[in-house]
């Protein structure tokens, strides 16, 4: 007998974690896709010793236990670019990203039907405001991208529906009063916003396009803070900005590679390292120099981004953390403030606030008109950011969402409505 009635669900597929919901007699709510967690890291990792996939929690502990293969995270950033037609090498392999998305997929959905005990035929799948900025062809060959590899995987009927618009779904289960609501969904590689009227008495209408005031977004998140966090507090304990004897800037390609999770594997190419041995004799920092070839050597950049991101997390609620890079060196340190990176990311910050305020322009709303501020999303809780927006925003009050949940339980809401 199967657990659930539903036949379809709602699936996120997110830069850096991914989710699956269904709506039950008591409500929307999540499925356990890994070891009873409700979320599934979008990490994929190739064993290449034992010629296997693991995804989420698993792959990242097989590359952290130092198995030979291929870790790849934040491929969702990759929709919609050129770089999905390049792949990647494997053990002798070549891997087209577009492939390795749809494993990724395929194995939330599977999870998802073990979870709910039977099969889903049809999926809302969310998606950020832009794919791609200010590039709507791109954009639109993203969302068909998906849309193949969703129906690739066996679901009969595929539909879309803008992230910050599920999570308000799932925010007006649970208001009693009406609200003017900025949904403001940080991601791990997009900032969402919408612009909507929710109520109680509107919960159960299908078509809520008269409450829908605006939606945007621009193309910066998570994984764009943590770059910034390495290439000012990482990098350069690495080498970066340091001179050659003829006195040009060492190459900045690596360093900008070993900071962007989905281009980190590009740091290990054959070509990367002869640049190396070119440069060698030029090199003036031979210490700096050293700690790089080891990262490279080791291919540890991916040990490096996930320090860099705990670091980002730490810097959440404390104002300094020390973030070690034992892969550079031994015993090596690199202490970062706050301040250091609230610095780095004042340019994203600016552009995010700004996204938000194009938004209400769109269906010339004040500001101060707005009541709330729903924040989902796992990087909504970088102060710098909340105070921006809370400066931008001084009437609204600021309501936490399940920054990890409200995007997938939103999603199973909206699939309830389109296919019962």
């Amino acid at each position: 007998m199967n657990k659930f009635s539903a036949s379809a669900c709602g699936i996120d597929f997110g830069t850096s974690n991914s989710t699956a919901g269904i709506v039950t007699p008591t409500g929307a709510q999540l499925l356990a896709l890994e070891d009873g967690k409700l979320t599934l890291p979008s990490a994929v990792f190739f064993n290449v010793e034992e010629e296997t996939m693991a995804y989420g929690r698993a792959a990242l502990a097989e590359y952290l236990e130092g198995y030979e293969g291929r870790l790849m995270r934040s491929m969702k950033s990759l929709l919609g670019s050129s770089l999905m037609d390049a792949g990647t090498e494997i053990g002798g392999r070549h891997l087209s990203f577009k492939n390795l998305i749809g494993h990724l997929i395929g194995e939330v959905k599977t999870r998802a039907e073990q979870s709910a005990g039977r099969a889903f035929d049809a999926v809302v799948l969310g998606r950020p405001v832009h794919f791609v900025d200010d590039d709507k062809a791109a954009d639109d060959q993203a969302e068909a991208t998906l849309a193949e590899i969703a129906r690739g995987l066996g679901f009969k009927e595929v539909s879309f529906q803008f992230e910050p618009i599920a999570a308000a779904h799932d925010y007006e289960q649970r208001i009693e009063k009406e609200e003017l609501v900025l949904i403001v969904d940080i991601g791990g590689g997009t900032s969402d916003f919408s612009l909507v009227r929710l109520s109680p008495e509107r919960r159960g209408i299908a078509d809520r396009s008269s409450d829908l005031l605006a939606s945007g977004g621009v193309h910066i998140g998570g994984t764009d803070f943590d770059k910034r966090l390495s290439l000012s507090g990482v990098m350069p304990e690495l080498g970066m900005g340091t001179l050659l004897t003829n006195n040009a800037e060492f190459p900045n390609s690596v360093f900008f590679q070993l900071a962007t999770w989905h281009t980190i594997n590009f740091a290990y190419t054959r070509k990367m390292w002869r640049t190396f041995q070119d440069i060698s004799p030029e090199v003036v920092d031979k210490v700096r120099f050293e700690r790089l070839l080891n990262v490279i050597r080791q291919q540890a950049g991916h040990h490096l981004a996930m320090r860099v991101e705990e670091a980002k997390i730490g810097l959440s609620n404390q104002l300094a953390v020390a973030l070690d890079l034992v892969e550079a060196e031994k015993g090596l340190l690199a202490n970062i403030s706050r301040d250091t990176f609230e610095a780095a990311i004042a340019q994203e910050t600016r552009r995010v606030c700004a996204s938000a305020l194009a938004t209400l322009a769109q269906a010339g709303v004040a500001p101060e008109a707005v009541d709330t501020l729903f924040f989902t999303g796992g990087s909504s809780a970088v102060p710098a950011l909340r105070n921006t927006l809370a400066a931008a925003f001084p009437a609204a009050r600021a309501v936490e969402g399940d920054h990890f949940g409200s995007v997938g339980c939103g999603l199973a809401v909206v699939a309830q409505q389109r296919y019962g």
